[in-house]
């Protein structure tokens, strides 16, 4: 059987978190199958991230460098997977259910005449073939499916899976490849890239996430929720109604029309809890809420839940982690 491939996701040379979560899944059905596992770097430098792969779980690092690759973008990015995987006839493509990941999955599914599955939480192989649990409707309902075309594509959802443990012994094999690619068919451009906010945790790798809803009343609240982010080591969220309102950016976004992620630890201050907020929370673990109004619906869902006044509240907990010597930061 061939290989099953992993797409290594890196930008600027650095790889998240849930590419490794992605091998460490691709390594556990190559070796149910008696297969191996190919990992594709397209970019930039790769001395230590293709080392990197093969102790994580690569038999093959494919290396591919190109000017026109330096930087991500969907169409040279899709154009040289769809050669490669038309060449080698790969048996499954795995990538992390990232922004970028999802683009490329649809695209090369379009591409090879097979299908994908998103956002997938559970995997295993049955008569031979890989059966995944992917949630639908919201995440309402979980769907059990398959793949009958080869390859089957699948994006994997952070933290759903556990990441695995480098072995520095592992041997494998770095193949460099060459492409042929005329910029110049390609319809964009990278021009540049703007940090908005230095050494922010991401929301789909981080273990804890401090959430805000209206009850932060306006962008000011959100500075308070900041403080305590920091002490805790976590990212920040927010429901849609303040992104729209301009109270924070559109990246922060959690539910249906933003993100769904999957901390340990979720902390819901002055979140009502719409379901299409919710339906953004399926993978989290455990989920305190911090509201005034005990009718809330987001106390339903909580484990643990606070009926006060978030500003009174929020900045006493930060308080008794910089207290206790626990802060982060």
């Amino acid at each position: 059987m061939s290989h099953i491939w992993v797409w290594l996701e890196q930008f600027q040379g650095k790889v998240p978190s849930i590419v490794w979560e992605t091998m460490g899944v691709a390594r556990q059905l190559a070796d149910t199958l008696g297969t191996g596992v190919t990992a594709v770097w397209i970019g930039g430098a790769i001395a230590d991230q293709a080392e990197a792969a093969i102790a994580m779980g690569a038999d093959v690092v494919q290396v591919i460098e190109h000017p026109a690759l330096a930087d991500f973008r969907f169409e040279p990015y899709l154009a040289v997977l769809t050669c490669l995987a038309k060449e080698s006839a790969p048996s499954a493509i795995l990538m992390g259910s990232t922004a970028r990941g999802r683009e490329l999955a649809g695209g090369l599914a379009a591409e090879l005449g097979t299908a994908t599955l998103v956002d997938v939480m559970e995997i295993a192989i049955e008569d031979g073939r890989i059966v995944a649990i992917r949630p639908i409707y919201e995440g309402k309902l979980f769907a059990r499916t398959y793949v009958e075309r080869s390859p089957a594509i699948l994006t994997i959802r952070g933290r759903a899976f556990p990441r695995p443990d480098p072995d520095p012994g592992r041997k494998g094999e770095i193949r460099r490849v060459s492409v042929e690619l005329d910029p110049s068919v390609f319809s964009t451009e990278v021009l540049d890239w703007i940090q908005e906010t230095e050494g922010e945790i991401s929301l789909n790798e981080a273990r804890i996430v401090v959430g805000g809803g209206r009850g932060v009343g306006g962008p000011e609240g959100f500075e308070t929720l900041r403080e305590l982010a920091r002490a805790l080591g976590a990212a920040l969220g927010a429901t849609r109604a303040v992104v729209d309102a301009g109270w924070i950016p559109y990246k922060y976004q959690v539910g249906q029309t933003g993100k769904t992620i999957s901390p340990d630890l979720y902390i819901a201050c002055g979140v009502s809890g719409a379901i299409q907020h919710l339906s953004g929370l399926r993978g989290v673990k455990v989920i305190v809420a911090i509201n005034k109004d005990p009718e809330a619906p987001i106390f339903k869902a909580a484990r643990y839940g606070v009926v006060d006044d978030l500003f009174k509240i929020v900045p006493a907990l930060t308080a008794e982690l910089r207290r206790r010597g626990l802060a982060k930061g």
